[in-house]
């Protein structure tokens, strides 16, 4: 059993990269009984802190104190042993394996024989004991993003952690879910946990921390702020060194025309099970229609079937007057249909290109880019160096390869490429995750920007705030059907979320 942990404390702690210094001499310290959140923008050094105090690196420089005693982490097992646990945002769980398996998945004991139904008996008493329902005797792939990450939490608490670190917890969770997650968190650290809270989302913030530390640029600019009277703006201008508009500045829509037509469309996920139902809807010219939903209700596959990644299996979608059909030839459309992948990394650029070759990806075939089977390189030059002006794309030159920015230049680089041509219609699929506010602040303006030139929006996102924000009618998805549809404006967050967990709109 972990002994208990009076605090963890980290001092001048020194982490580099190859050109880069994650982490300047940071200092940080989590007391007992306390939710502490780390905030800061993308590359600002938060991963890295917790990955050093999770065992995963190793520091050039600094000391790391459990309880006043000086360690040296050399593996998560001994952060571990030292009662310090990570949750991470992207879950370290395998899918055909049940909870409880997953739960002892690497540990050392038992060595020989596994005593399955004594752990499941375990994991059951834990899993009451912190308000933490799952079945123990369930597959993960047959668990919620809700249920998967209690089993996380509940595989830290069976090693023994007191000290919880948390990394984007409330990414993937529907409203109600934070709800319950909150409450947890509570009670955890009523019994003598510690939470470390890494997330984007202030609301959160303000609402669960205790004590807020603030990252930039590798150094902290704010330690241990008491969260209670902090607002949301002051937060803020600690991570990005300047005032931050929280309201999305936009005019009323004026929609147009149906850019957008979908009737009955059905399409199976990966597995060859149904993922969209009978899903119809319209998007017109100048508006943003949102679509909510829980990760793994359809919206993957809607974004990939109306971008032509999926082939449906019934239904119509129609362009414009172009049916979108297995007869469709994708490419042609570039200047009619955008696209901004939920992975921008893999999906969305070819990491190896440089910023100007990832531009043209979508225009190298037609001039003045190319001509015959040549490309011409002046042209490739005067597009990059005008595109990179108009969006403010931070590069080094433009010849720099994509894989060496930035998350929110590397999206500002798709959206340049995306909607340089006034597109007729865009498929946005979760445009500002993992961008720190300043990033997701300039993505928001460029996407009012295009509503505002007529192009329509599909926009699907997990985050209810910039649905909320930035959408003029919403759509709720839940296992591949329509559950509800409404104006954002006015809409009711809760009613929103219970959609989101099943209930349709008539109830």
């Amino acid at each position: 059993m972990t002994e208990a942990i009076n605090a963890i404390e980290m001092h001048s702690i020194v982490k580099r990269f190859p050109g880069v210094v994650a982490n300047d001499h940071v200092d940080f310290a989590c007391q007992v009984g306390e939710v502490h959140a780390l905030l800061g923008e993308n590359g600002a050094g938060k991963s890295t802190l917790m990955n050093v105090l999770a065992g995963m690196y190793r520091p050039e420089a600094g000391e790391i104190l459990v309880s006043g005693k000086r360690v040296v982490l050399h593996s998560p097992q001994e952060a571990i042993a030292h009662g310090i646990g990570m949750v991470h945002q992207h879950f370290m769980l395998v899918p055909p394996h049940s909870v409880a398996e997953n739960i002892v998945l690497g540990l050392n004991q038992p060595r020989f024989l596994l005593n399955l139904s004594h752990i499941e008996e375990q994991v059951a008493a834990l899993s009451e004991q912190y308000g933490l329902s799952v079945n123990p005797r369930a597959k993960i792939w047959e668990l919620s993003v809700g249920e998967q990450q209690r089993v996380e939490v509940l595989k830290m608490l069976y090693r023994g952690a007191k000290v919880l670190i948390l990394d984007e917890p409330t990414a993937v969770l529907t409203p109600q879910e934070v709800e319950v997650l909150f409450h947890t968190l509570r009670d955890m650290t009523k019994r003598g946990h510690s939470i470390v809270f890494i997330s984007h989302k202030l609301d959160e913030v303000v609402a669960i921390a205790d004590r807020v530390t603030v990252l930039r640029r590798g150094k902290v600019t704010a330690a241990n702020v008491p969260a209670k009277g902090t607002t949301k703006a002051q937060l803020a201008q600690l991570m990005v060194g300047r005032e931050v508009l929280f309201q999305v500045d936009k005019k009323k829509a004026q929609p147009g025309d149906v850019v957008l037509a979908v009737e009955g469309l059905c399409a199976d996920n990966d597995r060859s099970l149904p993922a969209l139902r009978n899903v119809s809807l319209q998007v017109r010219a100048g508006e943003i229609v949102g679509v909510a939903g829980v990760a793994g209700n359809g919206q993957r596959e809607l974004a990939e079937a109306l971008t032509g990644l999926r082939r449906p299996t019934a239904g119509k979608m129609t362009l414009g007057k172009i049916a979108l059909d297995r007869h469709t030839q994708w490419l042609k459309l570039g200047q009619q249909l955008a696209h901004i992948p939920e992975d921008r990394a893999v999906f969305g650029s070819v990491a190896e290109l440089s910023v100007a070759e990832n531009l043209i990806l979508k225009r190298f075939y037609r001039p003045p880019i190319s001509s015959g089977w040549s490309i011409n390189a002046s042209a490739v030059r005067q597009n990059a160096d005008r595109l990179v002006v108009q969006y403010q794309i931070a590069t080094p030159t433009i010849e720099t390869p994509v894989r060496m920015l930035s998350g929110g230049n590397l999206q500002k680089v798709i959206l340049a490429r995306e909607t340089s041509e006034r597109p007729y219609l865009m498929v946005a699929v979760h445009p500002t995750r993992g961008l720190d506010i300043g990033a997701t602040e300039s993505v928001h303006k460029l996407l009012i920007e295009q509503r505002d030139a007529d192009t329509g929006i599909l926009l699907i996102s997990e985050d209810l705030d910039e649905l909320l924000s930035l959408s003029d009618r919403l759509i709720v998805l839940y296992e591949g059907q329509i559950a509800g549809e409404m104006p954002a404006e006015g809409a009711d967050i809760h009613t929103i979320g219970l959609m989101m967990a099943g209930a349709k709109a008539d109830a």
